[in-house]
């Protein structure tokens, strides 16, 4: 069995998955003949068949890149074998994205297949003018490139960025499907997003591991093994979590479990409840086993071909579902919209916004709800690693951390959430939060000295936490935006530039847009914050006294930008915040704004020039102890040197 595992494996998951498809598009009605313009067959089971090959060829590439970025060698012959694995996926993906858009032509617009030039006409205008067809060439050429580079690419560094390429050829998936066009288009296209990911990196990592088992050996496997269970575990937790959330919104009630769709979600649930018992056996058991010298048995590998069995299960129940029809209509979702503001932002209007309002609604954002639990737990297990072997860290790092991350999860997921898209006042109160308040509460944490002191560091060549974050403090890259002139100008830089150009409106329109503001905000803060107060290394620190006038000098930009915003009179985003006819005057709201921005920023201001005071004055008193120390150990010798001098020079001007 051992031998013939790298043969199964894979053979498991393609049957299994294939027979998992047909029967739920039986099942489930998915390639129904259609009443009107019916392309056939072909395209109708050809679309759902294809789409599983995207996600199995998604799977590979980003698990073998993941793998090899995480944990495989350079120096060894497996790294060169994983990228190899990620090419060949890369390049099912190419073909797969292909043949989908294909497909998805003839599906809807129930052209006939032919050569003619008429044809091609009509198919490259459907991919090059159409969302659905753009989305389709996008990924396809994304593919053709990380297939390119697969093989191209053997630097660890910049391994990194195919791999952010690589993930990127999904973006277009998760806009697809039953995520788009509807009420809750974020969130679903979030939970879709997340599970894409976070199912690739899962099922590509072991199908790379049972590829690669002839190089790795009975030494080497349950190192790679072990760390890729870690990212098993992370992604179990995601899948389960995004799945929940996406079915959430597409069945709605619990009676709609009953329904095709929802019997279907039930196989896939079942399907991963089993994987997590494999998991948890192989962490609990059989890695524990091998690790200790055992050596691993057919039970272990018969294990791997069940799993992906599963896995294959849940991959085919995945691609029945995205043509089954879902209990909540898409179409009655959208309708929804009866005024201005929800025809704009296609979401139910929240109540109306008393302040109270702002501590009971939510509108959770699974990314930075889970970054920020993550965040937790793995700054917990930290500290706790250095206790159990003796060192200390400060009681203060670890709550100011959680307490930075308990309201960076609020900020994006409670009632500043539910209106910031609504009323400029609670975008701009979003704004300062992020940028100013999470920061100064976040960056006393230290959360890079912990991660060097906290995770093992790793001597196979391989890099893990420690080595990638360490790798990317030191950086020049780092080393250029950490600097404190920088970074203050990125601060009240993108201040202006974000406001005053297309990127506001980017924002509002566009969910990734969204998330990219969040995350820039933070950023800008953070390192700002850094250069300020930062306990973590970075490559030069301006003295006490001119990070007090950096402060005040940045600070003063600021104000004058909120100042800006509350005296003007014409309106940011007029088709936007002015048109959604909510009740409110968009241009009171708006100086409302500028008023938070200008004097939400007086908090954090006054706690950093304290936090600089005192750090300064605890700078002088440590120098002036290594003063008395290094007096105490020399015998004053350098005071009595300079006496010695001074009583030189008065005897040299004596008049004889």
């Amino acid at each position: 069995m051992p031998r013939s595992v790298r043969v199964l494996g894979p053979a498991a998951l393609i049957v299994v998955a294939l027979a998992a498809t047909f029967a739920g598009l039986a099942y489930g009605g998915g390639a129904a003949e259609q009443l009107i313009q019916d392309p056939g067959p072909v395209a109708r089971y050809g679309v759902p068949v294809a789409k599983l090959f995207v996600n199995l060829g998604a799977a590979g590439m980003i698990g073998a890149l993941v793998l090899a970025v995480w944990a495989l060698s350079p120096k060894r012959r497996e790294f060169d074998l994983a990228l190899d694995v990620a090419a060949a996926s890369a390049a099912v993906l190419t073909v797969a994205s292909g043949a989908t858009g294909l497909f998805t032509f003839l599906l809807v617009t129930g052209v006939p297949f032919d050569l003619s030039d008429a044809f091609g006409q009509k198919l490259g205008q459907f991919v090059t003018t159409i969302p659905l067809g753009q989305a389709w060439l996008t990924t396809m050429l994304v593919a053709a490139a990380v297939t390119v580079l697969c093989f191209a690419v053997r630097n660890h560094t910049a391994l990194v960025f195919v791999t952010v390429l690589a993930v990127a050829s999904l973006v277009p998936l998760a806009q697809q499907g039953h995520a788009a066009g509807a009420a809750g288009h974020a969130a679903a296209v979030t939970g879709l997003g997340l599970h894409l990911v976070f199912a690739s990196v899962w099922l590509g990592g072991l199908l790379t591991i049972v590829l690669l088992k002839g190089e790795l050996g009975e030494k080497r496997l349950p190192v790679v093994l072990a760390r890729y269970s870690t990212v098993a575990l992370i992604s179990f937790i995601v899948v389960a979590l995004s799945g929940y959330a996406s079915a959430a919104l597409r069945i709605g009630d619990w009676d709609q479990l009953l329904t095709p769709y929802g019997m279907l979600v039930v196989v896939k649930v079942v399907a991963f409840i089993v994987l997590g018992l494999f998991g948890a056996a192989q962490r609990r058991f059989l890695i524990g086993r091998m690790s200790r010298g055992d050596r691993p048995r057919g039970s272990f590998w018969w294990l791997v071909v069940a799993e992906l069995a599963f896995m294959g299960l849940a991959s085919g129940a995945a691609a029945a579902l995205a043509r089954t029809a879902t209990p909540v209509s898409e179409e009655e979702a959208g309708s929804l919209a009866r005024t201005p503001a929800e025809i704009l932002t296609g979401e139910p209007l929240p109540p109306w916004p008393e302040w109270t309002r702002f501590f009971t609604e939510w509108n959770p954002d699974l990314i930075w709800l889970l970054a920020c639990g993550f965040g937790i737990f793995f700054y917990i297990a930290g500290v706790r690693r250095l206790r159990k072997r003796g060192d200390r860290w400060p009681i203060y790092r670890t709550v100011l951390w959680v307490s930075g991350l308990l309201l960076l999860a609020y900020i994006t997921n409670g009632g500043v959430n539910v209106y910031e898209q609504y009323l400029f006042s609670a975008h701009m109160l979003a704004h300062m939060v992020l940028t100013m308040a999470v920061p100064v509460l976040l960056v006393p944490g230290a959360p890079v000295t912990l991660a060097a002191r906290a995770i093992r560091a790793r001597k196979d060549g391989s890099r893990g936490g420690r080595e990638w974050i360490l790798l990317a403090v030191h950086s020049r890259f780092a080393g250029f935006i950490a600097n404190p002139i920088v970074a203050a100008l990125l601060f009240v830089g993108s201040l202006w530039i974000f406001y005053y150009s297309p990127l506001f409106r980017w924002t509002m329109l566009d969910h990734i847009g969204h998330e990219w503001m969040i995350v820039h905000f933070l950023i800008t803060g953070y390192l700002f914050v850094q250069s300020l107060i930062g306990i973590d290394p970075v490559p030069y620190r301006l003295p006490y006294p001119f990070r007090l006038v950096l402060l005040l000098g940045t600070m003063a930009f600021h104000a004058f930008f909120g100042l800006t915003i509350m005296s003007s009179t014409g309106l940011l985003l007029a088709d936007w915040y002015g048109a959604m006819g909510w009740g409110t005057d968009a241009l009171v709201d708006q100086q409302l704004g500028g008023g938070i921005a200008w004097s939400i920023g007086e908090i954090p201001t006054v706690a950093l020039a304290i936090t600089v005071a005192v750090q300064w004055a605890r700078s002088d008193e440590k120098e002036s102890k290594r003063r008395d120390r290094h007096a105490d150990r020399t015998g004053d010798a350098e005071l009595e040197a300079y006496n010695a001098q001074l009583a030189a020079i008065a005897e040299h001007d004596r008049p004889r």
